[in-house]
């Protein structure tokens, strides 16, 4: 009896293994009898290649949601159809019961963050596609581990000019004129280099932001300095527009509305990860302004930053602005030329959608929603028939409106309070509105990817209808 169980244990999980197919017997032996430890053996290489999978997933930019979902998929390819997935913000474990009086197998992996690669992303998602396809254990697992040791696709100098040419167009959204558009390039460049060089110390990020807004403010500094000394070319550059463009570069605003969309999915470790995260770098940004603001003081210098949000520019520069913000955010985060093409469309689509909610009287945040939600349904459906990973384009998409600037005025004005009620209150009402943009942004995002689902499905459904009366 326990051999004949053995055998259909054995024959099964042989076909798992070798094909990924329980239908596929061309390769079976004529005699498997498989042992307990071998199956124990196979149940755990399938549940490593699992966390793996969704561990290189989520230290590259993936939502906890789709790591989830990423993981659960893989296992069930290999037959592990009940699987529990935990992720926290530095941790994913993938867990298999066989039975209620089995003791679980598990498998945890440390998290350790890198820097967001849209390609590696792209590869590791395709690698699934083809997990689920049948492809060998084995042969997936070695892909996976290719995968993980691929290295980023652009070269740091890339990556610099990429940083200054989104801070570049920020500019552009505010309206800034070629002057300050050509400032803020060679700031943030200036900024950006030196906080290149700062990473390959092994210098914790906190103190790479610090070195990044003192670089972003002494620039402002100068430029202010010039104009009242009466250098014509500056006397009339608004140091803010440097400023906040400069701040957009290096936060980005993404953890914040990353967290978000944590939360809003379930996943509140990671969500209070991801916010304390988004905190250290703002409050890096933070003193490094103070301390360049400091300095232009003793020098005899008072750079003027407005206590309140900068106006856009019109909306050709807010459509161009944008479209550059968002393809120079795709090249920085590893997408490959085809997403940093159709990332920079969907930027300008996030602001079309923006336009007109504001068109209609509807306030900042929730006009910011509608924008990101134009946007990630469109790119949802491209995502589809282009190959692309949606969640690398949508990203890059909605940056233009990332409350990152917003976040910082609030810290400011806290810090500069010093504990005037008055400076409180208006620092806590900027992080406030900058909180309720950032969940406008994530709900718009996962919402318009939710509508674009049974889209791509029925998209999907026609082409392969299509194919098949071809043949």
């Amino acid at each position: 009896m326990f051999e004949s169980v053995s055998r259909a244990v054995g024959s099964l999980w042989w076909r798992l293994l070798r094909n990924g197919s329980p239908d596929d017997t061309s390769d079976e032996p004529d005699d498997v009898l498989i042992t307990a430890q071998e199956h124990e053996r196979v149940i755990l290489h399938v549940l490593d290649l699992a966390t793996r999978l969704g561990d290189a997933m989520l230290s590259v930019g993936a939502s906890a949601h789709e790591v989830t979902v990423a993981s659960t998929r893989a296992a069930r390819a290999y037959g592990l159809t009940d699987v529990h997935v935990v992720v926290t913000y530095n941790s994913l474990s993938v867990s298999f019961q066989q039975g209620e009086d089995e003791w679980p197998a598990t498998v945890m992996r440390v998290v350790k963050w890198d820097a967001p690669d849209h390609s590696k992303l792209q590869a590791l998602q395709e690698l699934l596609y083809r997990i689920e396809g049948g492809l060998d254990l084995g042969l997936a697992r070695a892909r996976l581990r290719r995968i993980r040791r691929t290295r980023f696709p652009y070269r740091s100098g890339a990556v610099v000019a990429a940083s200054a040419l989104l801070a570049m167009g920020v500019s552009v959204m505010f309206g800034a004129s070629a002057v300050v558009m050509a400032v803020t390039f060679v700031a943030a460049l200036m900024a950006a280099i030196v906080q290149a060089t700062l990473a390959r110390t092994g210098l914790p990020l906190f103190f790479n932001q610090v070195a990044g807004g003192f670089v972003v403010t002494l620039v402002a500094v100068g430029v202010t300095a010039a104009g009242d000394l009466g250098v014509e070319m500056f006397t009339d550059v608004r140091p803010s527009i440097i400023v906040a463009s400069g701040i957009m570069m290096m936060l980005a605003g993404m953890s914040a509305v990353g967290a978000t969309q944590d939360a809003i999915d379930g996943f509140a470790v990671t969500a209070s990860g991801r916010i304390l995260d988004v905190m250290m770098r703002t409050l890096g940004v933070v003193i490094g302004i103070l301390l360049g603001l400091q300095l232009g003081v003793v020098m005899g210098t008072v750079v003027p930053l407005l206590p309140t949000a900068l106006p856009f520019g019109s909306v050709p520069q807010q459509l161009v602005g944008a479209a550059v913000v968002s393809a120079a955010a795709a090249l920085t985060n590893g997408g490959r030329l085809k997403t940093i093409l159709v990332s920079g469309i969907l930027g300008a689509v996030t602001m079309v959608g923006f336009a007109i909610a504001t068109a209609f009287g509807l306030d900042m945040a929730t006009a910011s929603g509608v924008g990101a939600l134009t946007s990630s349904f469109v790119g949802g459906v491209a995502a589809q028939r282009l190959h692309i990973p949606a969640i690398a384009v949508t990203t890059a998409a909605i940056i233009p409106l990332v409350p990152g600037v917003a976040i910082f005025r609030g810290l400011l004005g806290i810090v500069q309070a010093e504990g005037a009620f008055d400076g409180l209150v208006i620092g806590g009402n900027a992080l406030v509105i900058a909180a309720i943009t950032a969940v406008a942004l994530a709900a718009g995002v996962s919402f318009g990817l939710y509508m674009a689902t049974p889209v791509r499905s029925t998209l999907r459904r026609v082409s392969q209808a299509r194919v098949g009366l071809h043949h």
